[in-house]
């Protein structure tokens, strides 16, 4: 019962912060400068005509009534109308976000499968050859920005090699012959029967996921390595090699499983940081996801889609947060213990 206290106690926590985070935000989009209904109407548009727009958006208004109007659109699902595309945030949001998903969760699986091991092999040669080849990798990944890996990643593997495109999500030959049922492309190609393009769709990911992906898989590398030093010595893992199980056993089953509560965690707050630290990759790679839509919303101050954006990433970060805690608390029974103790 102190468990479940403890996720509801979370769960207000979070709309605290998620009420906090649209206050800040609602109140920096509207001092930003720049008139919205200006830029809105164009050059060309008459005064009273910015006049009138501005009081139909409510900009009339003060920013405590402005932002009470805001949130009562908001238990509804109502965003506002972005000042860019003129469609409703909330469609938009619908209509981008996929491409973001599915960009960070194919960055998130390559950091789970090239990370993991490498924290492993490194754990188990430690102060050896692939233990420094491993310090040396996850250095460069964590201190390198992302934006300078993913332009190198264009000029070697796009120019220089012409092994991969490097703009883009899909082929434009392949434009007519996939229907959109989902948003996600790897998922849609598939459902049209468009193999070709569902070979292209990957071509089309693999740059930006990896560019994406090279400071998750130095942190978690790490963090594996470590969590697998700690544990591999204990006492319990010393009897099950006194069994004479396989080592590979020893190192997956018991050790690596015992040792994963760290990884899991920063696995959970890598995903929900994706979501924002996917901005600049997007820009590089004209990948047409969430993190473009909300740069082209601050360039042309589109407030409402701005707002939109930031609220997006700020639920998912907590609602990924939340599962992580769930998760950890299933997963070990001493960090449940420690929640309910908190209580």
């Amino acid at each position: 019962m102190k468990y479940w206290q403890y996720l509801v106690r979370r769960l207000a926590g979070i709309l605290v912060s998620l009420i906090g985070l649209s206050i800040i935000i609602f109140t920096t989009s509207r001092v930003l400068p720049g008139n919205p209904a200006r830029m809105a109407l164009g050059a060309l548009a008459s005064e009273e005509q910015v006049r009138a727009l501005a009081a139909e958006m409510g900009l009339n208004k003060p920013i405590p009534l402005q932002y009470l109007d805001y949130m009562q659109g908001l238990l509804v699902g109502d965003l506002g109308t972005s000042l860019e595309t003129k469609r409703a945030v909330s469609t938009d949001i619908v209509y981008y976000l996929p491409a973001t998903l599915e960009l960070i969760t194919v960055s998130m699986f390559l950091t789970v499968v090239i990370g993991i091991p490498l924290g492993v092999i490194a754990a188990q040669n430690k102060d050896g050859l692939a233990d420094n080849a491993t310090r040396l990798v996850a250095f460069f990944s964590v201190s390198v920005p992302g934006f300078f890996i993913a332009i190198m990643f264009q000029l070697i593997f796009g120019y220089l090699l012409e092994w991969l495109p490097i703009t883009g999500r899909l082929g434009s030959e392949f434009g007519s012959g996939v229907s959109r049922f989902t948003g996600f492309l790897l998922v849609d190609t598939l459902l049209s029967g468009n193999l070709a393009a569902h070979v292209d769709a990957w071509a089309h990911i693999i740059l930006p996921a990896l560019a994406l992906s090279l400071a998750g898989i130095g942190q978690v590398m790490r963090i594996t390595r470590s969590s697998m030093i700690d544990v591999k010595d204990q006492d319990y893992v010393e009897a099950e090699r006194g069994f004479g199980l396989p080592s590979w056993l020893v190192t997956y089953k018991y050790t690596l499983k015992n040792a994963f509560i760290p990884t899991l965690t920063i696995l959970g707050l890598l995903y929900a940081s994706l979501l924002g630290n996917a901005f600049l990759i997007e820009l590089v790679y004209s990948w047409p996801g969430l993190a473009s839509y909300g740069v082209t919303a601050v360039l042309n101050n589109d407030f409402n889609a701005v707002v939109g954006v930031t609220m997006t990433i700020g639920v998912a970060f907590v609602s990924i947060n939340f599962l992580v805690d769930v998760l950890l608390g299933r997963v070990d029974p001493r960090i449940r213990l420690a929640m309910e103790e908190a209580t």
